[in-house]
């Protein structure tokens, strides 16, 4: 009993100073994201792209309670990539899919839920999800694709309330109808494929049916950039995620803060225990697929806030200052990028 005693005792001790370790890691490595500052005082002026008034008036129709939280395979879900279709039509991008602008998947998912869950089902097919794809071709021949991406999918509804997902992800297909939108205007250099993924709740399901198939071979695309939460912060502050996997995308992405009226993080992408127990995104979003398949990405996000994945992430809770800053900034990152790109 003595011998059990002192096992424990060694065992709680080896545990409490891992986890001091841990603790004290994480403080480090949160400080040093923290103290991210850009040299304010040497920024040229702030670059200005996007139509305010019309990027929130996408981000309210993405999220409107009627398309009942957009889950894919509901009819909400079916309203939704026909309103992100109709916006790809209506600024004239070029159709990409498999089928017009769509590319038609099949998937089935599992749900540990439905094990725990009474009346939830934990095998459910789906036969009717699409990705919604656009083009504009660039003016460099042979030039690989940057291919911009946000999912349009949300949770739907669950026990009676509807999550309409304004932040998640209504904010990220309006910031990329924004850069459609200066991209017909602008042409690019490398031609960009513009992706509103369905499915990315239940799985990065769309990215997976769209990264190395028959349409988007990896070896055709130098660059992923994935929106995915960018309208809300208290802080003014925005992560670039993937610069850790590719060290020459931060210069370019340093030289796009001294334009930007928001605080570039860079963090959220090494693993976790070489991060001091920061949280790793490198596969939390549809960036995964792309980065998996070997593919350069920047994933532009927000930390979660008390509204994630909540019936309350709406509309009204935006603040169309700090967004429209954001998109700003987003679009002249894919000028940026376009232009610095082999």
């Amino acid at each position: 009993m003595a011998s059990r005693a002192k096992r424990a005792v060694i065992a709680f001790a080896v545990l409490a100073s891992g986890f001091l370790y841990l603790k004290g890691a994480t403080h480090f490595a949160q400080r040093a994201i923290a103290e991210q500052a850009p040299a304010v005082a040497s920024r040229p002026a702030v670059a200005r792209h996007v139509d305010r008034d019309q990027l929130m008036k996408d981000l309210r129709a993405l999220s409107d309670p009627a398309l009942e939280g957009r889950r894919t395979g509901t009819a909400g879900g079916l309203k939704a990539r026909a309103w992100v279709e109709a916006q790809f039509a209506g600024i004239g991008l070029a159709q990409a899919g498999s089928s017009g602008y769509q590319q038609p998947f099949e998937f089935v998912h599992r749900s540990v839920r439905g094990l725990l869950a009474p009346g939830r089902p934990f095998r459910t097919t789906y036969n009717d999800a699409a990705n919604v794809i656009g083009k504009v071709d660039g003016t460099t021949s042979g030039a690989r694709a940057i291919v911009v991406s946000a999912h349009y999918d949300h949770l739907g509804v669950r026990d009676g309330a509807t999550y309409p997902g304004a932040d998640d992800n209504a904010s990220g297909v309006a910031v990329l109808l924004a850069i459609a939108r200066h991209l017909r205007a602008t042409a690019p250099r490398h031609p960009i494929l513009l992706v509103a993924f369905d499915a990315e709740e239940l799985g990065l399901r769309g990215a997976e049916a769209l990264v190395g198939s028959s349409l988007l071979p990896a070896t055709a695309v130098a660059l992923n950039i994935n929106l995915d939460m960018v309208a809300r912060n208290d802080d003014n502050e925005i992560f670039a995620a993937g610069a850790y996997h590719a060290p020459w995308l931060k210069p370019i992405l340093d030289d796009v803060q001294r334009r930007s009226a928001v605080k570039i993080l860079f963090g959220h992408d090494r693993p976790t225990v070489k991060a001091g127990g920061v949280e790793d995104w490198t596969s939390q979003s549809d960036h995964g697929m792309f980065h998996q398949a070997g593919v350069p990405f920047v994933y532009f996000g927000v930390v979660d806030h008390a509204d994630y994945h909540q019936p309350t992430d709406t509309a009204d809770k935006i603040n169309p200052q700090f967004f429209g800053d954001v998109a700003d900034m987003i679009v002249e990152a894919v000028i940026t990028l376009d232009r610095s790109l082999p």
